[in-house]
């Protein structure tokens, strides 16, 4: 076969076909979509830490800011801080297996706190504290 001939047939037969290229760029779409719903899963797992951390925080700050065993009485109170709305109700510690009537010194109230973020996530942490009984 003279090396003209030759040289025309690989022309003809070098690169790709349509075909071929379709199916590369599926595959990279296909692969493209993938990445960026890692990505997308990625950026909202990270916002939900940051508003989880941000309620935490805004919790830790509330219940440090609450009276004293010597002022602490059930009742509720609310406010806002950093954006953050917030609620402390405090309530009678009911409890069972303990008889009531058993003399102590001290009287367990149940604290409530709810805070909600500017959009929208709710954390309510509950907790006991003792105040000393009245005349005790």
């Amino acid at each position: 076969m003279p090396r003209s001939a030759r040289a025309s047939r690989r022309r003809g037969t070098a690169g790709f076909t349509l075909i071929e290229v379709v199916i590369a760029l599926a595959v990279i779409a296909v692969a493209l979509a993938a990445i960026g719903s890692v990505i997308a899963t990625t950026v909202r797992g990270a916002r939900s830490i940051d508003t989880k951390l941000m309620l935490i925080e805004t919790a830790r700050a509330i219940e440090t800011a609450l009276p004293d065993r010597e002022t602490f009485k059930p009742g509720n109170f609310s406010g806002e801080m950093s954006g953050h709305r917030w609620r402390v109700d405090v309530l009678p510690f009911t409890f069972t297996n303990v008889d009531p009537r058993l003399p102590t010194p001290w009287v367990p109230l149940t604290v409530v706190v709810r805070i909600q973020s500017p959009n929208g996530p709710v954390l309510q942490v509950n907790t006991v504290r003792l105040r000393r009984r009245e005349g005790g």
